[in-house]
């Protein structure tokens, strides 16, 4: 029952920033000369910066933001994971070595660096940040897909299926999927906190999203410069946001696993 009431509240709080974000009127973010600097205040919740931006709001837009992109990213990057993941354990062979590979080398490869360099490739923006986000978390839950693959492609029910002449594709379908399916799910909402915090990270260090974007990335890049002037709300109350955010989705995925497969809280 505490999972659920924990599951059900990280839902709710992340979905209310997600809509709150995409609703919100670009006015109450913009720039007020006449509000410049401002300490945290029950007006200015978050304070305001050097332009007289709200942050609360900015901070709102941003992880809304974040958010949507993490959310889009992870989505693109399960789906290579499964359709790999399926592919490898049901083909053998060269495929199957192919695969493995691929994830072999991916995961060698320093994870910003690749995210980086992939990002300025496609331009950088949001196409960028999603596809470079997208192209590097795939490796992890591929390997976690072929193992449950591995494991029940020697089943009874699925050896019963190709004695009867069932193909491959059939297998697939009728078999491997469905069971597949809940650990896909907790593998997919696992990668919305790495997508979030990479999407970030790259933002901050000029390689993701534009400078005109009010994203977490770009609000702490900008506070990085102030913070010596005494303005430390500009990054405390975003930093303090993006990992509360990043907590819910990690505290949603264990949870979720913990529901669907009770034993692995004792693993």
């Amino acid at each position: 029952m505490q999972m659920v009431i924990i599951l059900s509240l990280a839902l709710l709080v992340l979905t209310a920033i997600t809509i709150a974000g995409m609703a919100m009127d670009p006015q109450a973010y913009a720039p007020d000369y006449s509000a410049k600097k401002l300490d945290p205040s029950f007006i200015h919740l978050f304070g305001t910066d050097y332009l007289g931006r709200d942050m609360f709001f900015r901070t709102v837009k941003g992880l809304s933001t974040s958010i949507l992109i993490g959310l889009l990213a992870a989505t693109i990057s399960s789906v290579i994971s499964l359709i790999l993941g399926i592919l490898s354990a049901m083909a053998g062979g060269k495929v199957d070595k192919l695969v493995n590979w691929a994830v072999d080398l991916c995961m060698g490869m320093p994870h910003i660096v690749m995210l980086m360099l992939i990002s300025f490739m496609m331009g950088r923006g949001i196409k960028g940040v999603i596809i470079g986000v997208a192209v590097t978390h795939w490796p992890n839950l591929t390997r976690v897909v072929r193992a449950e693959v591995m494991q029940i492609r020697s089943a009874q029910y699925v050896e019963a299926s190709r004695k009867l002449g069932k193909n491959n594709w059939w297998i697939a379908k009728k078999h491997i999927i469905p069971h597949v399916f809940p650990q896909y799910i907790v593998g997919l909402i696992l990668l919305f906190p790495h997508a979030i915090l990479h999407e970030a990270s790259i933002t901050f260090l000029g390689y993701g999203l534009p400078m005109d974007m009010p994203a977490i990335g770009v609000i702490l890049s900008e506070a990085m410069k102030h913070l010596a002037t005494g303005m430390w709300w500009l990054a405390f109350f975003p930093g303090l946001a993006l990992l509360m955010v990043v907590m819910m989705f990690d505290a949603i995925g264990e949870n979720l696993k913990t529901i669907i497969d009770p034993y692995s809280a004792h693993e």
